[in-house]
């Protein structure tokens, strides 16, 4: 759902809606701006950085062929411009903190962010997948799953009275329900 929104805003901003690059811009600016200073940058690079990515956007968001990735595209390109503000400035710092030496294991790099935001997009495709199978299931599967996960979960006894079925007969229809869950989630 979140893709879906994030590619209509770029296909608006590529037509020129000022609206959409506004949100764009809300929601991707800090990002751009923690992939900037994640580089070590002093404050007017990391603004020239930011500004220099979004100015590339500009320049070629009628050609992304994966607009729902925007934020991929904006960390990377991000990335890039600060390697090259690096490059540009030849310069070097000096520390004595070795955090700051092993960047390559940084748990809040900015390409965790982004792998983050996929993952969780992922995972809420996966869940809506999961709810509109739920909403195919029959009246009673659904009633029956409701119950089982409510909390707190009434017992047994409790489900069988609420359901008129026996008590032995709500965990091999419970695993009837979840076979047929999964067969539709899968499908």
């Amino acid at each position: 759902m979140q893709n879906e929104e994030t590619a209509t805003l770029v296909t608006a901003a590529a037509g020129g809606d000022r609206e959409a690059w506004a949100a764009l811009v809300d929601r991707f600016g800090r990002l751009v701006w923690a992939v900037a200073r994640s580089h070590q940058l002093e404050k007017a690079d990391a603004e020239e950085v930011y500004q220099m990515t979004w100015l590339r956007l500009t320049e070629h968001i009628d050609r992304l062929k994966q607009p729902d990735r925007v934020a991929a595209w904006l960390a990377t390109t991000a990335r890039n411009e600060s390697l090259m503000v690096i490059r540009a400035g030849g310069r070097l710092t000096v520390t004595s903190d070795p955090w700051l030496l092993d960047r390559g294991v940084e748990d809040g790099s900015p390409e965790r962010a982004v792998l983050d935001a996929e993952q969780a997009a992922d995972d809420e495709r996966l869940l809506e997948r999961m709810w509109a199978a739920f909403r195919h299931l029959p009246d009673r599967c659904q009633q029956l799953l409701r119950l089982l996960v409510t909390a707190p979960r009434p017992s047994y006894a409790e489900i069988a009275e609420l359901l008129s079925i026996p008590i032995g007969s709500i965990g091999p229809n419970r695993a009837r329900c979840l076979d047929r869950l999964r067969a539709q989630v899968a499908g």
